[in-house]
């Protein structure tokens, strides 16, 4: 990564100092939703294979792997109540 101009440091720096993170009541701001989202995730192992798919797949649809796997799971899930 190359390094950054003067200009492009005083650029960031007005830029970070001047924005203020959005919150919001009842745990609806972004820090909020970050804990929550960490306290209820839970970590699986898988093959590389696996990995490599999922990364792949992340990728190319700009999301992160484990949005693909809630994609897959849902998917998954409303196939199964559709046959019942």
């Amino acid at each position: 990564m190359p390094d950054l101009t003067e200009e492009e440091y005083d650029a960031l720096d007005e830029k970070w100092t001047k924005t203020t993170p959005k919150v919001g009541p009842n745990g609806t701001g972004f820090f909020a939703q970050r804990k929550a989202a960490a306290q209820t995730a839970r970590s699986i192992t898988v093959d590389s294979f696996t990995a490599d798919y999922l990364l792949t797949k992340a990728i190319a649809a700009h999301k992160t792997p484990a949005e693909i796997i809630t994609e897959m799971v849902q998917e998954k899930l409303a196939a199964a109540m559709q046959e019942q």
